[in-house]
């Protein structure tokens, strides 16, 4: 079947895959099989907090979840079980964060996971918001000032991370980095000692796509290779250093359809499939990320011949995957290995299969209150007032609308007629309180990148061609768009696209003043400085002439917001989507 492999017998909680008997006796003690526990988490998000909105578990049940405190117990209690364990992470740990993170630069989730015991992260797309530099930063501490936030302002000497970042397919200058890669692609972990010693080997990447989802000049002197070639090579590497077992972290991800719950997996389908079918052999364990979708999925039922488990604990320390890999050190393989997604519950209430609900840990409680206090007077500042929710739902929102007037209105000075904001860097929703009131904690959380707009002059023909690589799914979900969110007095018509398998729409035209672009004319279009250096595949953006740099996006909204009034939601009817 192609695309997609149902799988109905894996919506069992524990999913374990027998790869062979070893009977002992004590007399083969020295040789026994050996197990290793492995603590799976992605796209953490920098949510040192529990998560606001509740964890869907299945059809009958939904959960408050996460925080770093509640996880923190979660992931000792599993390290309890087992003589030998690795925590790891599959990228996206840091950035898209809530204010209590990004306003110290991420610096309180690397000082939370290293409390926790995080052995590896590999990147993802979100570690190089910031660019490669903060990142290293970030990594190796110091308090060298790389953006327009201060570094070290609660921990004055900011010492970096006690664990590792793998960078498997991130090739650097030589100038960058003496190792080939910008942080080493691979890590060997020996358990055990003399005939009963194992290793296990951790590939740690990204995905390749990740220039198109950053901004340009971050990751200037970079090169991100094909994923699966990237593994292979790494894999053939660790197995000629003698591991008994190989553990790919890998930053990106299936998206099973019609999943029922968190713990089975529906389907091996999404861009991940693509990678996983071209793995060589000897993979034993995928733990993915970046769609945030929750998963455990068998791959043998695609290929017995490489019987690997791939992983996902949905995103934010909602969820962990419990891993064991039995490995016979006489054989130097793996035996068995196991699965099952886990619900990081915080909130006390009847016991259920798969639901942890761990009490939070005194000191990474108090780590945590003690950015949350630093960030508190940010927080909670009123910014103005808004009429009602404004939710990214659909491909156009009041949400989006209102960002894209407050960004026009920002930059009316550089004669901008015409702003457009994307979708990929809406973080959340903005619901004001009962009297209208928001504070600019929650718009931070809506746009938590700090991109200054820039307003450019474009031909028609240009920001037409722009316009047609924009991008709708079948549902017109804003999460599977690429439309772009317009301003007053620009409208867009989309319709299916005949050419998309999965029904899909594509661009059809759009009006200024409700006139036809006219591909001859001039346009002053304003966007975030993310898209203006070519970021999420629209490079023409980076075309644009005549640039005049403007606020910060926040500023730009506050000041939207700001004054006695209360802001009404902008209308939605901005695009016209013809089936």
């Amino acid at each position: 079947m192609t695309g997609k492999t149902i799988l109905s017998a894996l919506l069992a909680l524990t999913l374990p895959v027998s790869l062979g008997a070893c009977a002992t006796t004590p007399d083969q003690r020295a040789t026994e099989p050996v197990t290793v526990g492995i603590i799976g988490l992605n796209d953490f998000h920098g949510n040192l907090q529990p998560v606001a909105r509740p964890l869907r578990v299945d059809d009958t049940m939904e959960v408050r979840a996460g925080g770093a405190a509640h996880l923190a117990t979660a992931i000792d209690t599993l390290r309890a079980r087992q003589e030998n364990t690795l925590v790891i992470s599959a990228g996206d740990l840091i950035s898209a964060s809530p204010l209590v993170s990004s306003l110290f630069l991420d610096e309180p989730t690397v000082g939370a996971m290293n409390r926790i015991g995080l052995d590896f992260n590999a990147v993802g797309n979100h570690e190089f918001d910031r660019g490669w530099r903060e990142l290293k930063r970030l990594a190796e501490g110091g308090c060298e000032k790389l953006t327009m936030r201060e570094p070290c302002a609660v921990e004055p000497n900011y010492s970096g991370a006690e664990f590792g970042f793998l960078a498997a397919n991130v090739l650097a200058a030589p100038e960058i980095a003496e190792g080939g890669t910008l942080f080493p692609g691979t890590a060997i972990r020996r358990f055990g000692a003399g005939e009963r010693q194992v290793a296990v080997g951790i590939i740690g990447l990204t995905l390749e796509g990740t220039p198109d989802l950053v901004t340009p000049e971050g990751i200037a002197g970079l090169t991100f290779i094909d994923e699966a070639e990237a593994i292979n090579a790494a894999a053939a590497d660790l197995d000629a250093n003698g591991v008994d077992a190989v553990v790919v972290a890998i930053h990106q991800g299936l998206v099973p359809d019609e999943q029922p719950d968190v713990f089975g997996c529906a389907a091996i389908s999404g861009p991940l499939r693509e990678i996983l079918d071209r793995l060589n052999p000897g993979i034993d364990v995928v733990i993915s990320g970046h769609t945030h979708r929750p998963y455990v999925c068998d791959y043998s039922t695609v290929d017995a011949a490489r019987p690997m488990l791939v992983t996902s604990a949905a995103w934010g320390g909602q969820m962990l995957t419990d891993i064991a890999l039995t490995i016979d050190p006489a054989s130097d393989r793996v035996i068995e290995k196991t699965a099952r997604n886990l619900v990081v519950a915080n909130e006390a209430d009847d016991a259920r299969e798969g639901v942890l609900r761990p009490a939070a840990r005194a000191d990474i409680a108090a780590y945590v209150a003690r950015y949350a206090a630093a960030a508190k007077e940010a927080e909670t500042r009123p910014v103005g007032k808004l009429a009602g929710p404004a939710r990214e739902i659909g491909i156009e929102n009041a949400l989006g609308n209102l960002i894209a007037d407050a960004q026009l209105d920002a930059t009316r000075s550089a004669d901008a007629q015409i702003a457009l904001m994307n979708p990929g860097g809406i973080r959340g929703d903005l619901i004001p309180a009962d009297d209208g009131t928001l504070t600019f904690g929650q718009i931070y959380t809506v746009q938590p990148f700090g991109n200054t707009l820039i307003t450019k002059t474009f031909t028609g023909a240009q920001l037409l061609e722009i316009l047609r690589n924009q991008h709708a799914d079948a549902g017109l979900s804003a999460g599977g768009s690429t439309v772009f969110a317009g301003s007053r007095g620009f409208a867009q018509v989309f319709e299916r696209d005949p050419d998309d398998a999965d029904g899909g729409y594509r661009f059809v035209s759009a009006t200024f003043e409700g006139q036809p672009i006219d591909p001859a004319a001039t346009y002053r279009v304003t966007m975030n400085s993310f898209l203006a250096t070519g970021g999420d595949g629209f490079g023409t953006f980076a075309e644009g002439t005549d640039a005049v740099t403007g606020p910060v996006d926040l500023d730009a909204m506050e000041a939207f917001l700001d004054g006695e009034g209360v802001r009404a939601l902008p209308a939605i009817d901005r695009i016209t989507v013809i089936d």
